[in-house]
This record gives structure tokens, sequence and C-alpha cells, in this order.
């Protein structure tokens, strides 16, 4: 059974029209934790003559990622906006495969949330990415690490 702030989480991704439009799909959310997934989709290559999905689509899939494991966290915040996030792209991803993001909220301030996040695609053992962020918090308590 879900709690009130993972159904709040799962609201505020499902209502993202972009992450719609991308295919995502929330795989498990909880306790600062997020897993999204992104099915591969040709409308999505960055580059036609290997097949790889675009950066930025994924990307998304790990800032969304991001701000739904906010969502998610212990402290209960309100709402979540991405302040920063940085993107080391490790590998292209194999075409035709899903990508899937993990990402976890560890430390939240009263306006800020540190996040880190992985995406693979099925090949778990080498990243695609890694992500580190900064997202605004609303109304979340203050929580020691």
């Amino acid at each position: 059974m879900e709690d009130e702030r993972t159904k709040a989480a799962r609201k505020f991704i499902e209502a993202i029209p972009h992450s719609r439009a991308l295919g995502m799909q929330l795989e498990e959310l909880g306790d600062g934790v997020a897993v999204i997934s992104m099915p591969y989709d040709l409308r999505l290559v960055g580059d036609p003559q290997t097949g790889v999905i675009h950066g930025g689509a994924v990307s998304a899939l790990m800032d969304t990622c991001g701000g739904a494991s906010v969502m998610s966290h212990p402290s209960g915040p309100n709402g979540t906006a991405t302040i920063d996030l940085r993107i080391d792209y490790m590998r292209p991803a194999t075409p035709g495969q899903r990508i899937t993001a993990r990402a976890e909220c560890y430390h939240v301030t009263r306006s800020v949330a540190f996040v880190r996040a992985t995406a693979h695609d099925e090949d778990a053992s080498r990243p695609v990415a890694t992500a580190t962020g900064a997202f605004t918090v609303e109304g979340a308590k203050e929580m020691k690490e």
C-alpha cells in the first residue's frame, strides 16, 4: 500500500507531459529512491547512423527520476524543481534497449535536496550515464543524514 508521499510523487511524475511523451514508466518509488525506465524509441534517436538515443532523452529521464526521488523522500516535500543537474555520459546506450534510471535523494535541507543517479541499458554492469543534482524543496522537514 502506498503512503501519501509516494502517491504524491507518483502523481507528480504522471502529470508531466514530457515524461509521458518519452514513454517513461515508474518502476519503483519510496523513501527517497526512484527507478524510472524509458523504452527505446526511434523518435528519440540522436544519431541515425548508429541508432543511439539522444543524450537529451537520457538527461530528461535522469532529471525526472531525480525529482521523483526528492518527492518520495521521508522529509515529505510538497514540490520540487531542478536547481542544478550534472550528467556524465559514460557510453552510448545500446540501440533497441530500454534505459532505466535509479536516483537516490541522500540529503535534504530546508530548501535544497541532493540527489545521485545512474542510468543503464540492459547491461546493468556498465552505466550509460551518472548524475548529481540539487533540487528545490517546498515544505520539507530538514533531515539529518
